[in-house]
């Protein structure tokens, strides 16, 4: 998709692999001024050297002080990318309180924080802006093995849906897209084994899982002016998953 992001700024969360990198890098290529944000220092490295004009920010978001601490200082944000999330798979009977701890404080808490620190700025500037939280199919269709992450984005996707109903009046716009099996490092964890990758292709009337680029594009039109009157929606990208 054709857009030009110059003279934005725009801050991404999990910008260290899959989806979050290919989203910094995107945006950089578009004209925005990127910070990555990522916990992984090395991810961070090499994404810089990649593209020299993003400026990254290392903290794990699980830190709600050191989190706050990290971002005070990376200025105006104009687009913002709530994308870092966690998956730990346990059959339901299974799941421990640290696991489930750790994922609603990556995939839920942490979007809360960022958007705050974020939309407060906007609506003080006056200026509008547009946050893009990636979801995931597994928001709206069960899926074994994923009950603690089935939830988390469940809330995420009406967390964004309240965020669009209170911030839509300062012109902050808030979106989710909603991607099937993308095979980021994070996707071949869940979905390696071909048979259970199998099961899965044959519900999606496409018959395959979703590129990163599929989805990064989705998110850039979400962030865009193209996209000025879209507000709280979840946007599959999930080759018709959900709509069979």
């Amino acid at each position: 998709m054709e857009a030009s992001f110059a003279g934005k700024r725009a801050l991404v969360t999990g910008a260290g692999k899959g989806i979050g990198r290919a989203t910094a890098l995107a945006l950089a290529h578009c004209g925005a001024k990127v910070i990555a944000v990522t916990r992984t220092q090395a991810d961070l490295n090499s994404l810089v050297e990649e593209c020299a004009s993003i400026t990254p920010v290392c903290v794990d978001l699980t830190d709600w002080g050191a989190t706050e601490l990290a971002l005070q200082g990376v200025g105006p944000v104009d687009l913002l990318v709530n994308n870092a999330a966690c998956a730990n798979l346990q059959p339901f009977l299974e799941v421990t309180p640290d696991k489930f701890d750790q994922a609603f404080s990556v995939n839920v808490k942490a979007v809360v924080q960022v958007s705050q620190l974020v939309a407060r700025g906007m609506k003080a500037r006056g200026s509008g802006g547009s946050i893009v939280n990636v979801s995931s199919q597994a928001s709206q269709c069960a899926l074994r093995d994923h009950a603690v992450y089935c939830a988390t984005k469940a809330a995420l996707d009406m967390l964004s849906k309240v965020m669009a109903l209170e911030l839509g009046p300062h012109q902050i716009r808030v979106n989710t897209v909603n991607p099937t099996v993308v095979m980021t490092d994070m996707g071949r964890l869940g979905w390696s084994d071909p048979e259970k990758a199998k099961s899965m292709k044959s519900r999606i009337p496409l018959g395959r899982f979703a590129e990163v680029e599929e989805v990064v594009n989705s998110i850039l039109f979400l962030l865009s002016d193209k996209s000025s009157m879209i507000n709280g929606v979840t946007l599959p990208v999930d080759g018709g998953f959900l709509a069979c």
